[in-house]
């Protein structure tokens, strides 16, 4: 009798546990086939700290094959499952086709970008939700404090050395804390004109810095940015992106080279196209985790809305700390299904939560007790490392290097702008010149999302990373991705054109490749594709 086969699409939080669970408990007994566009897992809090040269960018990915045992990995992206045929049909990094037949199925595709139709946005900011887009930002935060420090004009010095982060949430807070302490560490080398420094904006609709956390949590990374020098302007966003700045919604126009887009995101479209039941773009699943009338099929994760058993009537956030757990009960649950051992419900218990501020400020309140200063980067220091599934060892020595010797801050060159769009439904992957399938289209979400927090949002919150890809679950036990409403721009471009590959054809005008354009055929043509306003 042969192995039943079980596939899981996504590597994130939510994936990569379900994966791991399974490995040990079905020790061979079922084939378990793990389907992701990379090798690694993405431990997604950590990211800023990449962008800031913190950490190396393999520190914060973990090895699928080498931490997953009994697991086969199959490097590629979900395009299509046919539920009664039982088939995933993906395409595969070099644009190959391929088909997975499944006994049983988990969606743990995660989430996406949400774009909000605020003209300009699309062309001219990048997100920050993979490792491509981590490394693009901080070479091009290199090169605009060098081309500062080279100019004699001072209007294009402040241009160059202004940088705007739009969403408050855990991801844009991390960015603009760890970005100022970087920029002023390159400056104390490299002077500005007399007179300048480097200056960060952290913008958001909401009232407060952290919407999601309690308000004193919200008051210590205020306080914290505040007195780095870190601009914070709350109920203020864009209105218009162009070339030189934004237009923001008070009127005042920013002149500036970098727009970082940490808004929110939208689950996966994967889970729109099953023609299954959704909550707000999210697979409706029973408490066992499971599709009702597909007992077969699982999911978990951001791509789920997993009923709250603790708050009846309402469903788990979007959280990193949701879909890791989730991803245990998943496993338990499916080798349940054959006959070993007992289901269980999806039951949970916040644990606190931690957001790292750069230095040794952070603010965290490890169940329920609130701390800051030291105490708190220390204990969210210690939280991540007894979180992440590998590379403890190494990311400690990274931090203790970090300590003892000058941040390197040097232009590596390998990711260019045109191939971190933020109009992409592939984050995790940077587009490469003439690769077909770089980016699958994006459906329209169904109804409007929920953020990191799982909660409406009433301002730009913070991303979840996405998809069927690494660190595909809402990093670090955050609250992610606010479905930003009251949002500038009116309501969100629905039934939009579908972006595939036939958009990338160059127009006659195509510029000679630099920084910013693309060789060849791949000149960046970005358009809004629909989001939840």
């Amino acid at each position: 009798m042969s192995r039943p086969r079980i596939v899981i699409v996504g590597a994130g939080f939510a994936g990569y546990r379900t994966a791991q669970t399974l490995s040990k408990t079905a020790k061979g007994r079922a084939e378990i086939i793990l389907l992701n566009p990379t090798d690694y897992f993405l431990y997604l809090p950590l990211l800023p700290q990449v962008a800031a040269g913190i950490l190396e960018p393999r520190r914060v990915t973990v090895s699928l094959t080498g931490t997953l045992p009994h697991v086969k990995l199959v490097l590629g992206e979900a395009d299509r499952i046919d539920l009664d045929g039982r088939q995933v049909h993906y395409t595969g990094p070099e644009g190959e086709g391929g088909t997975l037949s499944y006994d049983r199925l988990v969606l743990a595709a995660g989430s996406v970008n949400k774009l909000l139709p605020i003209p300009g946005v699309a062309e001219h900011a990048h997100g920050f939700r993979g490792l491509p887009e981590a490394l693009y930002l901080r070479d091009h935060v290199t090169r605009q404090v060098e081309l500062a420090a080279a100019t004699d004009d001072p209007k294009r010095c402040a241009s160059r050395c202004t940088f705007v982060v739009v969403g408050a949430g855990y991801t844009g807070t991390e960015v603009a804390a760890h970005g100022q302490l970087f920029t002023d560490a390159q400056v104390a080398k490299q002077p500005l004109r007399t007179g300048m420094r480097p200056r960060w904006m952290l913008l958001d609709i909401a009232d407060r810095v952290l919407p999601e956390l309690d308000e004193r949590l919200s008051r210590t990374a205020d306080t914290v940015l505040r007195e780095r020098g870190v601009d914070v302007r709350m109920g203020t966003s864009v209105k218009e992106a162009t070339p030189d700045g934004v237009l923001l919604t008070d009127g005042e126009f920013v002149d500036t080279r970098t727009l970082v887009w940490c808004v929110g995101v939208r689950p996966d479209p994967l889970a729109e196209s099953l023609g299954l039941p959704l909550e707000r773009g999210r697979l409706l699943v029973d408490p066992h985790l499971q599709v009702p009338g597909r007992p077969e099929v699982f999911a978990c994760g951001d791509a789920a809305a997993v009923p709250d058993l603790e708050k009846p009537g309402s469903y788990t956030p979007m959280t990193a700390q949701h879909a890791w757990r989730q991803g245990k009960v998943c496993a338990q649950n499916i080798a349940a299904s054959f006959g070993d051992g007992e289901r269980r419900a999806y039951r949970h218990k916040d644990l606190g939560f931690v957001v790292d501020l750069g230095g040794v400020k952070a603010a965290a309140n490890p169940l329920g007790v609130n701390l800051s200063g030291p105490a708190a980067g220390a204990v969210t220091r210690g939280y991540h490392l007894a979180a992440m599934p590998g590379n403890r060892v190494r990311v400690a020595a990274d931090w203790l290097l970090d300590a003892v010797l000058p941040r390197q801050a040097v232009q590596l060159g390998l990711v260019r702008s045109w191939s971190v769009p933020l109009d992409t439904a592939s984050p995790e992957v940077a587009r490469v010149p003439g690769r077909p399938g770089t980016d699958r289209p994006s459906a329209s979400p169904s109804g409007s999302t929920s953020d990191e927090g799982g909660r409406p949002a009433t301002a730009h919150s913070d991303e979840t990373p996405a998809k069927n890809r690494p660190g595909g679950e809402p990093a670090k036990n955050r609250p992610g991705g606010e479905p930003a409403k009251n949002q500038p721009g009116g309501e969100p471009a629905r039934n939009q054109p579908v972006r595939g590959t036939s958009d990338l054809a160059p127009p006659p005008d195509q510029p000679e490749p630099g920084p910013d354009v693309a060789p060849g055929p791949v000149r960046r043509t970005d358009r809004f594709t629909e989001g939840d306003a």
